[in-house]
């Protein structure tokens, strides 16, 4: 939409904003593009490989290894479920947490991972911003407890941006303005993401079949399936 009296519209208002940057875009879903492919590029390799601080998550009280930590339960929480450690495969990234049981994926990869992409939302499985990509299928991880995910191969937003061969379809998204205020947008991306891999060219009809549990609540709707379609056969030739 533009402003006729001032010659202004959207989109120079969000590379003024620098919301739109050399033709890409980083904004507030937190996705990189061009230079900052290298910032979610270093997200990536920037996770803890193993567990450097044992902290009680009851008292705030830090200890020199694992097992002083369950000890300390033990005599002093006794009523508390202890922590755990959990290895997880975080974007090819072998990585190592210490959580409660009950955290989930979402709030692990936030909390401890510092990776924010997958947005805590709804917290009931009903958005989809929260979707992540394990073992090849898309999954809600505000659903999924992070200790269910050990041997599990997980992408997330971050992943994606960093790889070269996916830049077309956050483009394409740009392009289209599939986005308002981009919360939502990273969960959409990994569902096509997910859908892409599974099928090369997919139709209008796949894009909104698998598109169906993200929602948004600026209405984007109709320009998704046509960002995703059009990213399609650039990325089946391996992007660019």
């Amino acid at each position: 939409m533009t402003d006729e009296r001032s010659n202004f519209n959207r989109r120079s208002f969000l590379k003024n904003a620098k919301v739109i940057i050399g033709g890409g875009a980083i904004g507030a879903a937190g996705i990189a593009i061009r230079p900052e492919m290298a910032q979610a590029a270093e997200a990536v390799k920037s996770l803890p490989k193993t567990v450097a601080q044992f902290r009680c998550p009851v008292c705030n009280k830090d200890f020199s290894n694992f097992a002083e930590l369950k000890n300390h339960f033990k005599t002093e929480h006794p009523e508390h479920v202890e922590p755990v450690t959990t290895k997880l495969n975080i974007n090819g990234e072998e990585c190592e947490v210490l959580i409660e049981p009950h955290w989930t994926l979402q709030r692990t990869l936030q909390f401890k991972l510092g990776l924010t992409g997958a947005k805590q939302m709804c917290d009931r499985g009903a958005c989809g911003s929260c979707t992540v990509i394990m073992d090849g299928r898309a999954i809600l991880s505000c659903m999924t407890l992070a200790v269910e995910c050990e041997g599990k191969s997980i992408q997330t937003i971050e992943g994606i941006a960093a790889d070269p061969k996916w830049r077309p379809l956050i483009d394409s998204y740009c392009k289209w303005d599939a986005m308002q205020c981009g919360y939502c947008t990273p969960g959409f991306l990994v569902s096509a993401k997910a859908l892409l891999d599974k099928k090369a060219n997919p139709t209008e009809d796949d894009c909104k079949q698998a598109l169906a549990g993200n929602i948004c609540s600026c209405g984007t709707y109709p320009r998704h399936p046509t960002a995703i379609m059009e990213a399609a056969p650039i990325i089946a030739k391996g992007g660019n």
